[in-house]
């Protein structure tokens, strides 16, 4: 039987393995929500947050609670922060998704997910108030202002485009906001298109080229003098007030626009990079949480993603800057840290789930080959548990893949990024482990049952992120004439994957292992391949060694 053939899903088709908050259409959102898988981790983030938010609906008003509207989501790359968020946001909201013929709530994704009634019975309690979500990632939202408002900003413009106002120009946004608070919005939208022909809503980003009709819809709409209106069409900009106490009343009004129980939850993706090491952002991000939680009552929630815990980010501060950030920690009291410990129940859910009829015949091959497979999937000198496969059923569950590369393959895309062998987009998460373990699925699917996943499969899935020192290494030893490909180029890959994992050393046994393409393999004859092919790879200074373990050289090492 072919590998592709062992699935229930088709190996081959389309994943979302990389979460993006403005990916919204309805085959994106169904298969999120079908496929997001409730981890023994996640149960817990889930019992918490819906712990504190149905808290914070029961005691509305309450000081102690408006102080705890902060939640901070942390977790390296690939823990699926974004992707936990956005489910997050589809749960608050609880609309309707609709895909080929069929209906459902958000929430109803969700109750064969949930083993516990209880948690089901706070989610469903917390998403039937009506709930406004503003889910962005605060990068791709910020615009060209820089300082301690740059959050503020960002904030102030979502909150405006979810209004209908206009993002771009917040003092625009203002007058929109007075005008509709005066009833008198749609009139000015009349006035300015029996000026212009035009829709105010397509034309207000370009206020300033219609100076004259903006001035003639204001007199109209409000009963100005033209003198007055134009000093306002060309002071609003100067004179316009961003501040937080601003920024919450405006908050407020909209909240009592629309009810005593309507409440409004902002999740920010990847806020800790923005912050970086800014202590002016950091503490902009506290007062905004703060003056939200004491304005509106504890009806309005910050939801915020980060690579790293709040704790190492303010930790980080206090060592270059004296500012005392004791209060941000206060606010952000919610704090969920998503460790990926149960990235191989995602993937295997996802990705690997097996067809009933195939998982017997899977088992009875563990069974078979067991003792094999304990004696080839073998390490030494690790500083981490390589995980063998536990039994028959955990052999189904994971095949083609070895267990110790669900753990392994996290540890090398985290060390490849934090030394900085890749560009901006690995650190920015374009790149999943899902993502990964598929590409290197689809490589073997049209293989016979029998085969292994050697590690190099998983090369392809970042080699468009990495730096020009490394890639041209790789490529230019494809075109080398002296090696023997393409074993000695996949040696060599293995060899840059595992370099910046200290725990794992690349001597001669460990790289059998991870070379390892067949259950039957001959692990001796593998040695012996391996041996002579580091021998070729040493001889073009490739790769350096250090008593039995060997490294990889970038072309900038190879040319010191």
């Amino acid at each position: 039987m072919q590998i592709q053939n062992l699935f229930e899903r088709d190996i081959f088709r389309p994943i979302n393995g990389v979460v993006k908050a403005d990916q919204l259409d309805d085959s994106s959102v169904w298969q999120e929500l079908d496929e997001f898988v409730v981890t023994k981790e996640l149960d817990q983030h889930f019992r918490k947050f819906f712990s504190h938010y149905c808290d914070a609906i029961k005691h509305e008003n309450d000081p102690d609670v408006s102080g705890r509207i902060g939640v901070w989501v942390s977790g390296f790359f690939g823990s699926g922060k974004s992707h936990f968020i956005k489910v997050l946001s589809y749960l608050l909201r609880n609309r309707t998704h609709t895909h080929n013929g069929q209906s459902k709530k958000a929430v109803e994704f969700f109750e064969s997910k949930i083993q516990d009634a209880m948690l089901f019975g706070d989610i469903k309690r917390a998403v039937a108030s009506n709930t406004d979500v503003i889910l962005f990632n605060i990068d791709s939202k910020a615009g060209p202002m820089a300082g301690r408002d740059a959050i503020l900003a960002v904030f102030l413009r979502v909150l405006n485009e979810m209004q209908g106002y206009s993002g771009d120009y917040p003092h625009i946004a203002h007058l929109e906001r007075y005008l509709e608070s005066k009833g008198k919005l749609e009139r000015f939208n009349d006035a300015f298109r029996d000026a212009t022909g035009s829709e105010w809503t397509k034309e207000r980003d370009a206020y300033h080229f219609h100076r004259d009709d903006v001035v003639k819809a204001l007199t109209a709409t409000l009963n100005l003098g033209t003198e007055s209106a134009e000093k306002w069409i060309d002071g609003a900009e100067g004179s316009f007030a961003l501040t937080i106490e601003n920024f919450c009343k405006w908050v407020k009004e909209y909240l009592d626009s629309k009810g005593p129980d309507h409440r409004l939850i902002f999740l920010v993706d990847e806020v800790g990079q923005f912050i970086g090491t800014d202590s002016h952002l950091m503490l902009n991000l506290q007062t905004i949480t703060e003056e939200l939680g004491t304005f509106c009552g504890g009806r309005a929630w910050i939801v915020v993603t980060s690579q790293e815990d709040i704790d190492s980010v303010v930790g980080e501060m206090k060592q270059s800057k004296a500012n005392d950030f004791s209060k941000i920690q206060g606010r952000f009291r919610s704090r969920l840290s998503l460790s990926s410990a149960n990235v191989d129940e995602v993937i295997q859910a996802r990705l690997l789930a097996k067809r009933p009829e195939v998982v017997d015949e899977l088992q009875i091959l563990f069974k078979e080959k067991g003792d094999i497979l304990k004696n080839q999937l073998t390490f030494i000198n690790c500083g981490m548990t390589l995980k063998p496969y536990k039994d028959a059923e955990d052999f189904a569950k994971a095949y083609p893949f070895a267990p110790y590369q669900f753990q392994l393959v996290q540890k090398i895309f985290e060390a490849v990024r934090r030394v900085g062998a890749t560009g901006l987009h690995l650190s920015r998460g374009e790149r999943s482990t899902l993502d990964a373990f598929q590409s290197a699925a689809k490589m073997v699917a049209l293989q016979e049952v029998g085969i292994l996943v050697p590690l190099y499969r998983f090369y392809p899935s970042i080699e468009s992120f990495l730096d020009t020192a490394i890639k041209k290494t790789i490529d230019q030893a494809q075109d080398n004439g002296s090696l023997e490909h393409p074993f000695d180029t996949d040696l060599l890959k293995v060899l840059f994957l595992i370099r910046y994992v200290e725990e794992i050393k690349s001597n001669v046994d460990n790289l059998v292992t991870l070379c390892m393409e067949e259950i039957d393999a001959d692990r001796l004859a593998l040695r012996g391949k391996i041996e002579v092919s580091l021998g070729r790879l040493e001889k073009e200074t490739l790769i350096k060694r250090s008593g039995d373990v060997y490294y990889f050289l970038t072309n900038e090492e190879r040319d010191i």
